[in-house]
Parts: C-alpha cells; sequence; structure tokens
C-alpha cells in the first residue's frame, strides 16, 4: 500500500505530461549511496532534494536538488542565494513539518509554493535521475526535464561541487 506522501507525489506528477517510473525500494536501502550499490544505480543519475534553512534574520527554506555524487555548496552558492549570513540543512523534523516526507524519501514535488527549489545545472546532463518517491519504500526514474515544468524551479549552475573520488 502507498503511503500519503507517495500518492501526493503521483498526484503532482500527473498533470505535468512526463513519463516516468516508480521503483520499489527496500525502506532499509533508501539512504542514497546504500540505494545506489543495492540497485546499480550510478551516482550521477541518482539525485538529492536537501531541505535548507536560513538561521539569521527570517528563517527562510530552499530546496535545492543535487546528483549523488556532489557536495552542496551550501556556505557559498546557497548561502548567497537565500540571502542569510548562516544556513544549515534542516533537521529530520522540519523536512517532515515542511514537505510532509521523511529523509530517503525526499523529492522535488509537491513542495510548498513559499519555498524555493534550486536544482544544480549538472541534474539537467543525467539521461535520467532517480528523485525519492515521497517515502522510503519508493523512488521515481525520471528526466531532469522534470525541472522546466515545476513553479518556483531555477536551474543554478555551481549549486553543488562534484566530491573527490576517495584515495584507495
Amino acid at each position: 500500500m502507498a503511503s500519503p506522501a507517495h500518492e501526493k507525489v503521483v498526484a503532482a506528477l500527473a498533470p505535468l505530461g512526463i513519463d516516468y517510473e516508480i521503483l520499489p525500494c527496500d525502506p532499509d536501502m533508501a539512504d542514497t549511496e546504500v540505494f545506489c550499490r543495492q540497485y546499480d544505480i550510478p551516482l550521477d543519475c541518482s539525485a538529492n532534494t536537501i531541505l535548507v534553512v536560513g538561521k539569521s534574520g527570517a528563517k527562510g527554506y530552499a530546496a535545492c536538488v543535487l546528483l549523488a555524487d556532489s557536495r552542496l555548496d551550501v556556505n557559498k552558492v546557497v548561502r548567497k542565494k537565500l540571502g542569510v549570513r548562516r544556513i544549515s540543512f534542516a533537521s529530520a523534523e522540519e523536512t517532515v513539518e515542511m514537505t510532509g516526507m521523511i529523509i530517503g524519501g525526499v523529492t522535488p514535488l509537491p513542495l510548498p509554493d513559499d519555498v524555493p527549489l534550486w536544482v544544480d545545472a549538472r541534474v539537467m546532463e543525467a539521461p535520467y535521475i532517480i528523485l525519492g518517491g515521497g517515502d522510503r519504500a519508493t523512488k521515481l526514474k525520471i528526466s531532469p526535464e522534470l525541472f522546466h515544468k515545476l513553479p518556483n524551479t531555477e536551474i543554478v549552475e555551481g549549486l553543488a561541487k562534484v566530491r573527490p573520488e576517495p584515495a584507495e
């Protein structure tokens, strides 16, 4: 049985007219790197949606989408775009409160209207992306063209930086 969060995601996809595939996922394997290893998905085709929160001045949120082989440039690009001096990742509790989704299933739709969606430009180069499905038991395989159809979305060059390969 699908979770209410997953049902909201599917309902938000319906009017967009974009093809997608729902991939079942063992909830214990939903965290990105574990998921990619378990299901043989390249890190540069798996996209994370991360909620950030400004900590100085008026509290503001933004959702950021980046490839799993990258790190969000929180202290420079994201902080400046949000217009705050201090920024952090939203807690698991804040993420549920703002999105209705739990970590490991967060996806960029549907988001509250007042939360901007910033997508790292490298995401748009992927042949397809895997996103959270709204819960830890599902993922979505979809074209990055999705982001051209979502409101309040901006493609941002340099939002994330590719992580260096670990030394062996």
